[in-house]
């Protein structure tokens, strides 16, 4: 395992690989519920979507860890799955069979491009400021998701998108009680700081009666077949469908391109010049996830950014994701008890993650307006938009924008140029209705 792995060469040990990938698993064991909640509404039976999510996640987590050797869980992404059931199911009118056959043909885009390295080239073109902001802003987003999910930050009203929640709740009190523990554990430099904190928080709010107790904790899964290998790839190849192909395409480049490289960063992954080396692997193993996730039934998967919890936790190998994805397939028959692990739980430790990230912030070169603008609207763009594919479009087409007025033109690269143009072409096809 250490030969395969390469644990002790890449300064971690097998106890603290473990704990990370249970603590990615924990932060991120919600997408199990979320997901099928969110496709329910474009018309994917919740039961069959919930096999979907977990056995797409588990491919996807498994062959990071296998043959990309990364600490990275791969599941359907959050942003991608409510543009599929919200707006071009529910707004522009398509199935929900037409919308998938659109992931899979993404899918299979995505696959090809990496083969040719065409991703991995187009990743080492960022600009050396920007990859900074996507740390910045993913931390950011991070914080901002773990604020929410504990309820210290809710829907305001007209006027003031959001406000402070009810502090008086016992659930918040318990959330900002995790968000301390957690702290005070990680200054002392205790290994597995986020998942004590995590478990014992649960823990707390089953003894307090915050969160019931799961009734029974082994159940088996329902049944795949209303939505295996029901895609619709020939309606999707309409030329009618392009925007959304094409949105779908971007966001799920710009987000798992964004989050490697945010992550990466943490991990140590990057090179002296900010590269993830062997991108490939990681990009080729999301890529693959998106094709079975479409068989399966369910939408665009990649790279999560819940990743960084299990990064904080020590994890720097492939056998943090492999834990993560043994959890994720147990998670078919465990399903009533891990996701009765409260948000108030979870959440605390991302808002710790998102604060540990933002600290690449000093390294943005904010002397230079041309760097400044295109970092600054990745940075505020990504949780204000809560969407990381917005950030990280933004910044490029900002940063073409920037350095061509500025009569620095020659210091786009052209895997730049390219991915402003890309940028561009999503926000003029982006079906708005």
């Amino acid at each position: 395992m250490e030969g395969f792995f390469r644990i002790k060469e890449r300064g971690s040990d097998f106890r603290t690989e473990v704990l990370a990938g249970f603590t990615t698993f924990f932060t991120m064991a919600y997408i199990i519920i979320v997901n099928p909640a969110i496709l329910e509404a474009a018309g994917i039976p919740k039961g069959p979507s919930m096999v979907a999510t977990i056995l797409s996640a588990f491919f996807g987590t498994l062959l990071m860890g296998i043959y990309a050797n990364r600490p990275f869980a791969i599941a359907p992404y959050m942003g991608e799955n409510a543009f599929i059931a919200f707006t071009v199911v529910k707004v522009l009118g398509y199935p929900w069979q037409t919308a998938i056959g659109a992931v899979f043909i993404g899918g299979v885009l995505f696959t090809l491009l990496t083969i040719f390295k065409l991703r991995s080239w187009l990743a080492q073109s960022i600009p050396q400021n920007l990859k900074y902001s996507f740390a910045v802003g993913i931390g950011l987003f991070l914080a901002f998701i773990g604020l929410n999910e504990v309820g210290i930050v809710s829907l305001g009203i007209p006027g003031a998108p959001v406000k402070m929640g009810n502090i008086h709740d016992p659930k918040i009190l318990l959330g900002i009680f995790a968000f301390l523990l957690m702290a005070v554990l990680l200054s002392r430099k205790l290994k597995g700081a986020l998942l004590v904190g995590i478990l014992f928080t649960t823990f707390l709010a089953y003894i307090f009666k915050l969160s019931p107790f799961p009734h029974k904790l082994v159940s088996l899964p329902p049944s795949l077949a209303p939505i295996f290998l029901k895609l619709d790839i020939v309606g999707a190849l309409k030329w009618g469908f392009f925007s959304v192909i094409l949105t779908l395409f971007i966001m799920d480049f710009v987000d798992t391109m964004g989050t490697l490289i945010g992550a990466g960063y943490r991990a140590g992954i990057l090179d002296e010049k900010g590269d993830f080396p062997e991108v490939e692997k990681p990009m080729l193993c999301d890529a693959l996830a998106t094709v079975l996730g479409a068989l399966l039934g369910t939408t665009t998967t990649g790279t999560y950014i819940e990743s960084c919890a299990g990064i904080e936790e020590g994890g720097r190998t492939g056998l943090a994701a492999v834990i993560t994805a043994v959890l994720f397939l147990l998670a078919l028959f465990f399903t009533p008890l891990f996701t009765s692990i409260p948000p108030y739980a979870y959440g605390p430790a991302l808002v710790i993650v998102g604060l540990l990230m933002i600290s690449t912030v000093v390294k943005i070169n904010f002397s230079d307006f041309t760097e400044a603008v295109p970092a600054f609207a990745v940075a505020i763009l990504m949780p204000f938009t809560y969407n990381i594919g917005v950030g990280i479009t933004a910044g490029f087409v900002l940063y073409c924008i920037m350095k061509l007025v500025a009569g620095r033109a020659k210091e786009i690269t052209p895997g730049c140029w390219v991915l402003g143009f890309l940028s561009l072409l999503f926000y003029i096809f982006y079906p708005y209705r």
